[in-house]
């Protein structure tokens, strides 16, 4: 097994470091620190991606709306030259 370019011994030695610096007793609380972290890690990441697409789509609702306002607008504009022209 080869992970991050260490080999199955070297893995072991930096494991038996581990157990000797932190404790077996520590090891347990850290990795469950470890674990909240990645987790709320997580739902923030989750929770700013939503926030993106739900600002996208109001940003392109918002455009959708101008566009068809300045469409009816200029249709109504030239309704009214239409008019004017076959009143003349």
């Amino acid at each position: 097994m080869v992970l991050l370019f260490l080999s199955t011994g070297e893995l072991f030695f930096v494991g038996l470091i581990i157990v000797l610096l932190f404790g077996s007793k520590k090891i347990p609380e850290i990795a469950r620190g470890l674990g909240k972290g990645i987790r709320e890690f997580k739902n923030a990441t989750s929770d700013i991606q939503e926030e993106i697409r739900k600002t996208s789509t109001e940003i392109t609702q918002t455009a959708k709306v101008d566009l068809d306002k300045k469409d009816s607008k200029s249709k109504d504009s030239s309704s009214e030259k239409d008019k004017k022209e076959s009143a003349s």
